[in-house]
């Protein structure tokens, strides 16, 4: 089952390495109107603002400090 991962815009690595992994990768604003398996967000909980309805459902995972790598064996703990 593809992932559906929705990531920060300023996280272009991260992005990137997700999809080379075989994620769905969107934007985090589109996550509202989607089933997103996880959001990563660049740490700030500013970013996550008017989304509680989703965070209440959905990990997040802060990319502050972490490299593409260590996030995708997060997401990978979270679902294997």
């Amino acid at each position: 089952m593809k992932r559906i991962i929705a990531v920060e815009d300023n996280l272009a690595p991260v992005k990137e390495y997700l999809i080379e992994k075989g994620c769905q990768v969107i934007e985090i604003e589109e996550a509202e109107y989607n089933d997103v398996d996880v959001l990563v967000i660049s740490g700030s909980d500013e970013d996550i603002m008017g989304m509680e309805d989703i965070l209440d459902e959905v990990p997040v995972i802060s990319a502050q400090g972490r490299s593409p790598e260590d996030i995708w064996h997060t997401i990978m703990d979270i679902y294997y």
